[in-house]
Order: C-alpha cells, then sequence, then structure tokens
C-alpha cells in the first residue's frame, strides 16, 4: 500500500512540474489594433504564424471582445488555405511559446495590410497594430457587400464589422436535393431566420433571409444542375426545385432577387429565360487571397472567349477572362444583366468580402437603397482596386441616348489601388476597344492613381464597361469590373455575334441532351423555351458595325498586344 502511495506521490509531482514548465515556457501576447491617424480601436482580420510554420488563433483579451476563430483548407488544392481571427475592436491575446512570429493584419479592402515579426521569450508582450487607410470609400458614397456568404447570424456581427463590409446577405438556407423545400434544406444553418434587417450600427447591416439552390441530385440519382440564389425574400421559401419559372416569379414579386453565381453551371444558360435573374457574380467564390484551386470547370469554353479552340481548364486569368466572357455573351443577347461579387466565406478558404461589390449612394447609406442601387447596376465588383468611371458625365446603371447615326461618348474617371494597376480597359459590347497604361501617381495616404479620359464613337445600341487589373506578388492578379452603361441608337439594335449565337443554343442544347429523362417534363420544357428563345436571336455580322480592318500598323499591334497580354493567345 506504501509503494502505491509513493508511485502516487511521483505521479502528481510529475504532473506539477509539467503544469509548472509548460507555464514557464509560455508567454501572453495582447495587441490591440488601431487607426493609424485616429488611434481609434478597430476591428480587423488576424493573421499569426510561428517561424516553423505553426500557425495560431487569438482569443478576446476583455469581456468585451469578441474572436471568431476561421480554419479553412481547400479539399482539392491542399495549399489552398485561409487560417486567421476575426476580432472586435477590443484587445486580443495569444498564448505561445518562446519563438519568433509574425503578424499579419488586414481590415476589409481600404487599408494597408500591416505585418510585423516579433520575439517572445517568457515574459508577456504587448503589441500595438496600426493600420493606415488607403482610402475612404464611405466618404466618395459607396457602400459594399456581398451576396455569396456562409456564416452563421451568430458570427456575421463580429465578420462584417473587421472586415467593414457593409451588407452581408447569408445564405440561412441551402438546399442540395430536388424537391426539397427550404426548410428541409440539407445545409440549412438552423435556428430561427428572422424575417427583418439585422442592423449592427447604423453602415453595418444582415438581411438574414436568403435561400442557395444548388441542385447536385433529382430524385435518388445524381445530376448536378448548379446554383440559383434567392436573396432578400421576406417569406420561407417552401418549394423545392426544378421546374425554376413559378417559384423565381412569386418570389420576385415579393421583392426577391437572383443571383446566378457561375455561369459555367451545367444549366446556367437556361436561367435568364427560364426565372428573369439578373445578378451575376462578376467577382466570385473562385478567387481568393491564397492559391488559385479550381483550374477545372463544369463547361468548356468557347474559342471566341478563350482561343484557339476553348478549354475546360485554366489558370486565374483564364477562369478571370471565362467569367467575363460569359456575362458578356447574356448581355450582347439582350438580357439586363448587372454584376454582384461574392466569397463563399463559410465554406472556401478566402476572407468575407474578398470579392465584393459597392454600390454608390451619395446620400449616406440605407439598406434598401444599396439593394436598389445594386439592382440597377450603379457599382462595381473589385477584388482590389478601387475604380471610378462616368460616360457623359454619367455613373454605372445608366442610359445614354444618341442620335440615329450614333455619335462620341467621353469616358472618364480614376483607379486607385494598394499596389500599382498594370493596365485598365473600356470594353464596348464584349470587346476591349481601348487599354490604357500609365504611370500611377502616388497619392497623399501612400496608395497608386491613375486617371483617364476618352472619346469614344459609337454607332450601335450596346453597352459600354470599364475593368482594370492589378498585379501582385507570384502572378496573382486582382482587379475591378463596373458594371455597365446602356447605349442606345434609334434604329440600330445590340445583336448577339454568331458565335456567341450559337455558344448559347449549344449550352442549353447540351443541357436538354444531358438531362432527357431525369428531371421532369416542366423542367425540360423550360429548357426548350430557353432554346428557342436563343435559336430566334438575329445576330450581327461582323458582331460590332465597328468591327473593320485595322487602318495601320499602330492598330493592328494593338489588337495583337491585347490578344497575347490578356487573353493568352
Amino acid at each position: 500500500m506504501k509503494k502505491y502511495r509513493a508511485l502516487i506521490t511521483v505521479f502528481g509531482i510529475v504532473i506539477l512540474l509539467l503544469i509548472h514548465a509548460t507555464t514557464v515556457l509560455s508567454a501572453s501576447l495582447v495587441g490591440r489594433i488601431v487607426d493609424a491617424k485616429s488611434r481609434e480601436p478597430l476591428a480587423a482580420r488576424v493573421y499569426l504564424v510561428g517561424n516553423q510554420g505553426e500557425w495560431f488563433f487569438v482569443e478576446p483579451s476583455t469581456a468585451k471582445g469578441s474572436t471568431v476563430r476561421y480554419n479553412k483548407t481547400n479539399w482539392i488544392q491542399k495549399e489552398s488555405f485561409e487560417k486567421h481571427t476575426t476580432v472586435s475592436p477590443h484587445p486580443f491575446r495569444a498564448e505561445l511559446p518562446p519563438g519568433k512570429y509574425t503578424i499579419t493584419v488586414e481590415r476589409g479592402k481600404e487599408y494597408f495590410t500591416e505585418t510585423k515579426t516579433l520575439s517572445l521569450g517568457q515574459a508577456d508582450a504587448e503589441i500595438e497594430i496600426r493600420l493606415r487607410r488607403w482610402i475612404n470609400l464611405a466618404k466618395r458614397g459607396w457602400f459594399s457587400g456581398e451576396t455569396h456568404i456562409h456564416r452563421t447570424l451568430e458570427e456575421l456581427p463580429n465578420v462584417i464589422q473587421a472586415e467593414d463590409l457593409n451588407v452581408a446577405m447569408p445564405l440561412t438556407y441551402w438546399v442540395t436535393h430536388s424537391d426539397t423545400a427550404p426548410t428541409s434544406g440539407d445545409r440549412n444553418i438552423g435556428g430561427k431566420i428572422p424575417d427583418k434587417l439585422i442592423t449592427i450600427d447604423s453602415t453595418h447591416v444582415i438581411w438574414p433571409r436568403n435561400t442557395e439552390y444548388e441542385i447536385f441530385s433529382i430524385g435518388q440519382k445524381r445530376h448536378t444542375l448548379g446554383a440559383l440564389f434567392f436573396l432578400n425574400h421576406k417569406s420561407v421559401l417552401n418549394e423545392g426545385v426544378p421546374p425554376w419559372g413559378p417559384l423565381a416569379s412569386s418570389a420576385r414579386a415579393e421583392g426577391t432577387i437572383l443571383d446566378m453565381d457561375k455561369l459555367d453551371w451545367p444549366f446556367s444558360m437556361t436561367l435568364p429565360h427560364s426565372t428573369g435573374a439578373r445578378l451575376y457574380e462578376l467577382a466570385n467564390n473562385h478567387m481568393w487571397r491564397t492559391k488559385f484551386a479550381f483550374t477545372k470547370w463544369n463547361s468548356r469554353t468557347p474559342g471566341f472567349l478563350q482561343p484557339p479552340a476553348g478549354n475546360t481548364t485554366g489558370n486565374e486569368e483564364e477562369w478571370m477572362n471565362y467569367t467575363f466572357g460569359q456575362y458578356y455573351t447574356l448581355l450582347n443577347a439582350g438580357f439586363p444583366m448587372v454584376p454582384t461579387a461574392g466569397s463563399a466565406n463559410g465554406v472556401h478558404p478566402v476572407p468575407a468580402g474578398f470579392s465584393r461589390v459597392y454600390v454608390h449612394q451619395p446620400n449616406g447609406f440605407s439598406y434598401e437603397e444599396w439593394l436598389d442601387g445594386l439592382k440597377r447596376g450603379r457599382s462595381f465588383v473589385t477584388t482590389g482596386p478601387m475604380l471610378f468611371a462616368k460616360v457623359n458625365g454619367q455613373l454605372p446603371g445608366t442610359t445614354i441616348t444618341l442620335d440615329r447615326d450614333g455619335g462620341e461618348v467621353t469616358i472618364n474617371g480614376e483607379v486607385i489601388s494598394e499596389t500599382p494597376v498594370s493596365f485598365l480597359e473600356i470594353v464596348v459590347n464584349g470587346q476591349p476597344v481601348l487599354k490604357v497604361r500609365a504611370r500611377p501617381k502616388a497619392t497623399p495616404s501612400g496608395a497608386h492613381q491613375i486617371t483617364f479620359s476618352a472619346e469614344l464613337p459609337i454607332k450601335t445600341s450596346g453597352w459600354i464597361a470599364v475593368r482594370c487589373f492589378e498585379e501582385r506578388h507570384g502572378g496573382r492578379l486582382r482587379f475591378a469590373h463596373t458594371g455597365q452603361w446602356t447605349v442606345n441608337v434609334p434604329g440600330k439594335p445590340l445583336r448577339p455575334s454568331p458565335e456567341e449565337k450559337k455558344y448559347l443554343i449549344e449550352r442549353v442544347q447540351a443541357e436538354i441532351h444531358r438531362s432527357e429523362g431525369i428531371v421532369s417534363a416542366e423542367a425540360l420544357a423550360e429548357y426548350n423555351a430557353a432554346l428557342s428563345h436563343y435559336q430566334n436571336l438575329a445576330t450581327s455580322n461582323p458582331p460590332t458595325p465597328e468591327a473593320r480592318a485595322p487602318m495601320h500598323d499602330s492598330e493592328l499591334k494593338h489588337w495583337l498586344d491585347n490578344m497575347v497580354t490578356h487573353h493568352r493567345y
């Protein structure tokens, strides 16, 4: 008995020594994040990594503070990961063993990234991170949001303040099986979803009732259709899909807007006709802060979007071009699309609001007016740079009417970015007609600014947009893209090219062939109606009346530079 008591005593001493050693061999790091100019505390996103590549997460240091840990790794590409903590504007802390650490802090899109290295021994330490603002979009009358996020209503107040995301529309209902009502969705966040706006403060809000139908099975059969988001609905949707049209019609009647996510989904080219969907994520959930992962796509690109022959794979830049090209094709087919942005934060390794849409509200923020501006296309989307443009003095989302013979329009604006923009393009009816390269000027805040102005001849109806690209370390790209201006030239309507018409027809025909005998007769009827619509489209030949042979070598060189540099031909 004495022997066992002695062993228990020794064991207890060892445990106490281990606890003591652990205590001695760790230190408490306490940090706070402030605005470099005002010294006001800020909510932000914190990355903390050790010298050997091990990741750490921080906790609140006070009772008033909150932190939300985010740890996601892509299932295809293990090098694509996102490991951070979003923190409220209060002190945070981390218990760390002695060693060297790198702490990186970011806040949305409008502050410079701040990185510090530190060495910790056994003594506690404190650190203050001062974030420098390089632009203030709210002062310019622009407010941000994203329409594709998968976070709980408990997490979002912390997250949207840390990302300075003015509007969040979480997909609280999520269905992946056909004929299933959202109330029985297999991926719902759960709990009671209120039917009114959640206000965090005067410029940060959450609309809680949004539904994602992302259909991967029809009945018992695995059969992927794709995703369509029903945003801003008031009542709880109680219908399964497909067909889509009846539900879309009743939902739109109560103010719901429909977001088509990505157009490479197999069924996506049927949606504009069958549902009236008009939002498209021009900055979408395959665009990340971390390594690009989704190099295989659901649908083949046509040769005119990815010369010379099209493909089902590509890199980050090629995915962007495919994303843009599908949007342009639907615009040319006569659908009044508008851009939006989403990250799928909560599922993918990407911060909330990495892809975001800014909507112009010159009189200050309100959710109702923000939503109205989004639907009108009075906006730009971005993963980095800030793009401001006007055509004839008007913001995007407006219609410009010219004489029957057309006329000239004036385009001017500026780009302000954290790192220099590589180039800017003016796009007319899907074609880049002018590329702008300029040496950026430093702004008083230390950002980079280029201004631009151009006169463009317009002979037919159509649309105009502006886009720009910002190269980052390692060949990564970030971009911004405006909503479009509609140009009306009486008697000269916009028409798709023969290649665009052929592409739309083939996409829908492929979906009909793939889905016959699987989806319902009502769903097939929607597909066939979309097919008939595309088959009856009149086309332009050449694609736009402005198309012509080059007048001199410099024009030919400009075209070749665009094909090689941008389209990787």
